[in-house]
Order: structure tokens, then sequence, then C-alpha cells
């Protein structure tokens, strides 16, 4: 691998932790500030949705940005804008103008992804790849982490989180400066089909929006579910932290298995672990199982991201691969989204537990889909 490239992956995974850091610091953040305020679950899946709905928009305003900017211009802009949005949420009145304020850090943060991603997936070749995405998820995954623990230490009473998090956002964007400005040839400013992509690749799109499902919903509502279970706010965020600390420690695992056997049937057991460990949360809650079955549960759910951008990048090069990123920065939101409204739905409905239910529910219908389709393929 060359220096360039190198000093590229870098990069790349560095505007991700933009990406997932300001995620994981809002989505918690901003939900237990409304939680505070007396707002209704089901509101709260509202509100906690408008970001996705950026994500999902920002697929026809990518390709302009990047064509008219230039990749990375469009990159460090978007980080530089999600900052200054993160800024703005404690001077304007809660609830209502977040809606706004949520659908456009969507947009950009979506730009980051897209982009950002892209180039983690190229540079990440060879006999290794999965276990590079599998670092690169797990870098993810910390940067996600990082927002939760940061909620413990400040409360939320305070603007202090909000100004800790713009400021880690304008310093992860140093690094973008080093990436060689390549341009992106015609064949790839070509407008994105993203629902032909999806006809190559349902598994690949399935696995992402089950993975966005329950990474959005724990992510708005596992603090949620931990004061209404009677947890204190500050150790509900940690919970939060539990659940995400399985996708750093355990990706690097995940990542061999997908390098050494069928990738399919990797994402098949990450789909069962998923769905079991969720099941069984409700009932450990009172016991300390309830902080490893989190663990295993995010582990094993991003297990699913990581094996499915192993299969995107061996499967699709060059125009193929750009338009799968778009397809799945797409389907990301359109996952998010969903988890959002079916976390809100689910608490409102049957209580706290609802939402791990929900979740197992989702990932065991999954699973049944996936294997029923890889046993009529086969021979």
């Amino acid at each position: 691998m060359d220096r360039q490239r190198i000093i590229n992956l870098f990069a790349a995974i560095s505007a991700i932790t933009v990406f997932s850091f300001s995620l994981g610091l809002m989505f918690p953040l901003l939900a237990l500030i409304m939680e505070r305020e007396g707002i209704a679950s089901d509101l709260i899946g509202y509100n906690t949705a408008m970001p996705t709905l950026g994500i999902i928009a920002a697929v026809f305003t990518i390709p302009a940005m990047v064509r008219k900017f230039g990749a990375k211009a469009a990159t460090i802009g978007s980080a530089l804008i999600t900052g200054a949005i993160i800024l703005a949420y404690p001077f304007l009145p809660i609830f209502w103008w977040w809606f706004p304020l949520r659908f456009l850090q969507g947009v950009f943060v979506s730009t980051l992804f897209a982009v950002s991603e892209a180039w983690v997936v190229k540079f990440a070749e060879g006999a290794w790849r999965s276990r590079i995405l599998a670092l690169y998820t797990s870098i993810l995954a910390a940067s996600f982490g990082g927002g939760p623990i940061l909620i413990s230490v400040t409360g939320i009473e305070t603007t202090l989180p909000f100004i800790i998090g713009a400021a880690v956002l304008f310093l992860a964007t140093v690094p973008l400066f080093f990436v060689k400005d390549e341009k992106i040839d015609e064949r790839d400013e070509a407008p994105l089909s993203v629902i032909g992509f999806v006809k190559k690749a349902p598994i690949i799109i399935s696995a992402v929006c089950m993975f966005a499902i329950i990474d959005a919903a724990n992510l708005g509502f596992l603090p949620i579910y931990g004061v209404k279970k009677g947890l204190s706010r500050e150790v509900a965020a940690l919970a939060l932290t539990a659940f995400i600390m399985g996708n750093i420690i355990l990706q690097f695992p995940v990542g061999w298995l997908a390098d050494h056997f069928r990738k399919r049937w990797v994402m098949a057991g990450c789909g069962v672990v998923t769905a079991s460990a969720s099941a069984l949360i409700p009932a450990a809650f009172e016991s300390w199982l309830f902080w490893p079955l989190l663990t295993i549960a995010g582990a094993a759910s991003a297990g699913i991201y990581t094996v499915s951008l192993a299969e995107l990048g061996e499967r699709f090069s060059g125009h193929e691969l750009v338009t799968g990123m778009a397809a799945i920065s797409t389907t990301w939101g359109v996952g998010a989204f969903l988890g959002s409204l079916i976390a809100g739905w689910s608490m409102q409905s049957f209580g706290p537990d609802g939402l791990p239910y929900s979740m197992a529910l989702i990932f065991a219908l999954f699973l049944l889909v996936m294997v029923t389709r890889e046993v009529r393929k086969a021979p």
C-alpha cells in the first residue's frame, strides 16, 4: 500500500469519525433533553427521525456538491457546517426548531459518510479487506461511543456538550487537508441509479437497513429505555456506550471470519446473535448480564455492516462501487428513519421493553428472509 493511499485512508476514517461522533452525541443528547422536558416518546421518535430524512434527501445533493466543489472541499465544508449546526441547538427553542436543524444535519453528515466511506472501501484491498473494514467499523463505533461518554461527564443541563462536540468536529477535519484531491471522472459524475443497485445486491442493502434500524433505535432510545426502567440519566447514557463497545472490541474477529468463511453465513450468524441478545435484554435488566448482552448485541449488529461492506468491495468497483455507496447511504437513512419510528411507537404502545423485543423480531424476520433466499440459490 503506497504512502498516498495510506494518507487517504487515514483521512477518510477521520472524516467518518465526524459523521459518527455527531450522530453518537446528538441522538442521545437531544433525546434526553426532550425526555426531561416531558415530550412523549412517539414525538421524540418523529424528531429523532429528521436527520435520517436528511440522509435520504442527500442522495440528490451529494453528486451536485462533489461536481461543483470537489470531493475534498465538499467533505471539509460539510464537517464545518455540521459543527455550526450543533452549536445552534442550545440557542434555539427546544423541539420545533430542532426539526429543520436535524434535517440539515442529516444532509451534511450524509455527504461526509458517502464520500469518505467510498474512499475507505476503495483503499481497503487484498486478502485483509474484511479485517481492514472491521478495524474501520471499530473506529466508527468508538466515535459513536464518545458521544454518550461525553454526556455522562458533562450532563445535559448546560451548553458544554454542544460546544465540546462542535470542537471535536472542527479538529477532525484537519487530516482531510492532506488528501490528494483526485478529480472525479465523467463516469462517476453520472446520476446514481440507487434502485438499479438495489436489484443487484438486495441482501447487502437489506443487511445495511437492518443495522441502521437497530443503530438508530438504540442511539435515540436506549438511554430513555434505561431511564424508564429506573436508571439515572448518566448511567442510562452508559448503557448506550455498552452497546457500542461491542462494535469497538469485537469487530476484528468478525472480519477474520468473513475473510476465511462464506460472507453470507457469517452475516447470518451475526443476525442470530443480534436477535437472541436483544430478546434476552428485558429478562436480564436487573442482573449483571444486562451489560454484556448489550455489548454482544452491538457487536453482532455492527458485524452485519462490516461483512456487507466487505462483500460490496469484493463484488463491485469503479462506478458501481460509487453507486453502491450512494445506495448504502440512502438505505442507512431509510433504515434509521424506520428505526426511530419503530422504537418510539413500540415503547409508547408496549412500554420500555417494546424497544428490545421489536429489535429482536425485526432481526429474526431478516434472518428468515436471508436464509430462505440462500437455500433457494443453493444447487
